[in-house]
C-alpha cells in the first residue's frame, strides 16, 4: 500500500512540475524513464497515463517481451516490457539482458501510449524519473549508427548520464513491436 502512495505522491508532484513550469512559460518534452538498466526518454505529447503495474494475464505463443494484456478503465491495453523488447530490437546477447534484470529492484509502473496513436499499448518500466527538458541536458547527439528506427537523439546530463529519445508513434508502428507472436 506504501507503494501505491508513493506512486500517487510522484504523480501528483509531476502534475504539479508541469503546471508551474507552463505557468513559467518552460515546457518540459519528456517523461524520464528506466528500463533494462538503461534511461529513456518518451515524448510527453505520445506518452498517456502513468500508473503502477497490476497484475497482467498472459497471452499464450507470444514474444518474451509481451507481458500480456491488462485492464485500465474498463480498456485492455496489450502490456510491453520496454527493457526486453529493446534489448531484443537492438541485439542484445541473453547473458547482458538477464544482467540488466537483475539488477532492477523497484515496483515497476506502466506509461501508455497516448490514445490518440491508436496504440493500445502500455509500456512497463522499472522506474519514473520525473520531467525533462532540453536545458536538462548538456549535450545531445544523433541515434548511434545502425540504432532502430523508433531512437530519437541521444541527451548526456550534466553528470554524464546518457538518455536515449523512444519515438512511440514509430515504436508502435515497427514490424518487429507488432509482431508478438513466438
Amino acid at each position: 500500500m506504501a507503494q501505491r502512495e508513493s506512486l500517487k505522491d510522484m504523480q501528483a508532484r509531476l502534475a504539479e512540475r508541469l503546471k508551474h513550469a507552463q505557468a513559467r512559460g518552460v515546457s518540459a518534452a519528456w517523461l524520464a524513464v528506466t528500463a533494462g538498466g538503461n534511461n529513456y526518454l518518451l515524448p510527453l505529447r505520445q506518452s498517456g497515463e502513468l500508473l503502477p503495474m497490476t497484475q497482467w494475464q498472459v497471452v499464450p505463443h507470444t514474444q518474451a517481451w509481451f507481458l500480456g494484456v491488462i485492464a485500465i478503465r474498463g480498456s485492455l491495453f496489450g502490456t510491453v516490457d520496454l527493457g526486453q523488447f529493446i534489448a531484443h530490437a537492438t541485439g542484445a546477447n541473453d547473458d547482458s539482458m538477464d544482467a540488466m534484470l537483475m539488477q532492477e529492484e523497484e515496483i515497476p509502473s506502466v506509461v501508455t501510449i497516448n490514445p490518440l496513436i491508436e496504440a493500445g499499448c502500455a509500456l512497463q518500466v522499472s522506474r519514473l524519473s520525473g520531467l525533462r527538458s532540453a536545458d536538462a541536458f548538456a549535450s545531445s547527439s544523433p541515434a548511434p549508427a545502425g540504432a532502430p528506427p523508433f531512437f530519437g537523439n541521444q541527451f548526456f546530463d550534466p553528470q554524464g548520464g546518457q538518455w536515449q529519445e523512444i519515438n512511440l508513434q514509430t515504436l508502435s508502428q515497427s514490424p518487429q513491436f507488432l509482431s508478438i507472436s513466438a
